[in-house]
């Protein structure tokens, strides 16, 4: 297994220490963990704000969605009540997975809100760390995303529905420090490894001023691409949408040539957990031949 961060050993090594009953976790960290657990509880369960913004964590996302969640969120079909749980699972993840970077003996700086302006627009957020003087963020992921999603920098980059990109971009701006990556950790298996951030910063800044500018004159452009819908493989003369995450499903199920049945159906469950909470957010309907050859039902 190839490491990208030397901090991935320190963290491999304790955790190994700590199976074998070598070592513990000190109470600092313990409580550490729970005071983290515990405001993150109070962040999710608090009343929601109302009102559009840009913020780090959205920036990046394609110009379409940010527009419909602009001009017409009641349009977009709002996600199931357990989606906060899955929140809180992600928080719980990096809670735990801090409380074993500083106790494995990394050194980092405790998250911090930053606001820097893009296009003359203020935009706020609050990374998770910095480590070795660049912005690190912690992802929770599923299995499908985990093996097939977070593979490497360039990766991401080319498919970044969430825009993870441009939000670490954001903070790195805002802290005056450099990028560095992203701490994926397998909520399934407690799997973990570093992605390191290989894109432009000047580049996707760039990209990222033309998102805001786009929004500020709330202009409208369509980001998905028209494919022709088909029908037990014959056209139907209609197009459909097809967006990059369906492609991305599409695309990994071709490229692996998985055997058998039950691993397509196993990649096609792992993969639906992630795109419809997506496809959800931006209200986007699958219809037709292309949600059934995915598994797909429609909602």
């Amino acid at each position: 297994m190839e490491l990208e961060h030397p901090v991935e050993l320190l963290v491999h090594s304790y955790l190994e220490d700590v199976r074998q009953g070598e070592s513990t976790m000190s109470e600092e960290n313990v409580q550490g963990i729970v005071k983290h657990v515990e405001e993150a509880v109070r962040k999710q369960f608090k009343k929601r704000e109302g009102g559009f913004r840009l913020r780090a964590s959205n920036i990046g996302r394609v110009p379409c969605q940010l527009w419909f969640q602009k001009n017409k969120p009641e349009a977009a079909i709002p996600p199931p009540a357990h989606f906060l749980l899955r929140m809180m699972i992600g928080d719980i993840t990096e809670a735990v997975f801090k409380g074993v970077l500083k106790e494995a003996g990394a050194t980092f700086e405790k998250p911090e809100k930053i606001e820097t302006e893009i296009a003359g627009e203020k935009v706020s957020g609050e990374y998770d760390l910095v480590l070795d003087n660049k912005v690190d963020d912690i992802k929770s992921t599923s299995p499908w995303s985990y093996k097939n999603k977070w593979l490497d920098g360039d990766s991401i980059e080319k498919s970044d529905p969430f825009g993870y990109v441009g939000q670490l971009t954001v903070y790195a701006k805002g802290k005056n420090v450099e990028p560095g990556g992203w701490w994926v950790v397998n909520h399934s298996t407690g799997e973990f490894k570093y992605v390191k951030y290989t894109s432009d910063p000047a580049k996707v800044e760039r990209d990222l001023e033309k998102t805001v500018t786009t929004i500020k004159n709330n202009e409208f452009r369509r980001c998905f691409t028209p494919v022709k819908e088909t029908f037990y493989r014959k056209e139907t003369g209609r197009y459909v949408e097809l967006s990059t995450q369906l492609r991305d499903v599409r695309l990994v199920l071709k490229n692996k040539r998985m055997s058998g049945v039950r691993a397509a159906i196993e990649a096609r469950r792992e993969a639906d957990s992630d795109l419809t909470e997506e496809l959800r957010k931006i209200g986007y309907t699958t219809t037709g031949s292309v949600a059934a050859k995915l598994g797909f039902t429609r909602f």
